[in-house]
């Protein structure tokens, strides 16, 4: 049970996965984000203390223009079982597609932290794969 700053148990997690990974990682912002590469994809790791939110996203692509109702069904679906943990959606004001990973920050430990950005990079990657139409 981790009890103390989430921000600061959060920035120890990312510092932590970091050292995993024989990479130097940025702490959270002011606004509790920062972000990291993997491969070609962008994982961003939001803390909200004051929402007790915990959200891991990965950019998928831009929204496209116009109507796509073909995409957002194949998304819908691919949410429903394919997507494991995470979640497609999207972020209206910058118009963006993301899978994300969302949790409580309560009681979140060091191996759920680096499982659920293990699991976001994994997923995204085969989601690219399965939905070519998705911009980088």
């Amino acid at each position: 049970m981790v009890h103390g700053d989430p921000i600061q148990i959060i920035n120890d997690y990312i510092r932590r996965f970091g050292e995993a990974v024989s990479v130097e990682l940025h702490p959270l912002d002011a606004d509790g984000y920062t972000d990291l590469r993997h491969g070609s994809l962008v994982i961003g790791i939001n803390a909200f203390a004051d929402r007790d939110v915990l959200l891991i996203l990965a950019r998928m692509g831009s929204v496209p223009e116009g109507e796509n109702s073909a995409l957002y069904r194949k998304l819908l679906e691919l949410n429903f079982l394919a997507t494991h943990s995470c979640s497609f959606a999207i972020d209206d004001e910058r118009k963006l597609i993301y899978l994300r990973a969302m949790r409580s920050l309560d009681g979140l430990d060091y191996e759920e932290f680096a499982g659920l950005l293990e699991t976001v990079a994994a997923v995204a990657t085969k989601m690219r794969e399965r939905v070519p139409e998705l911009s980088h």
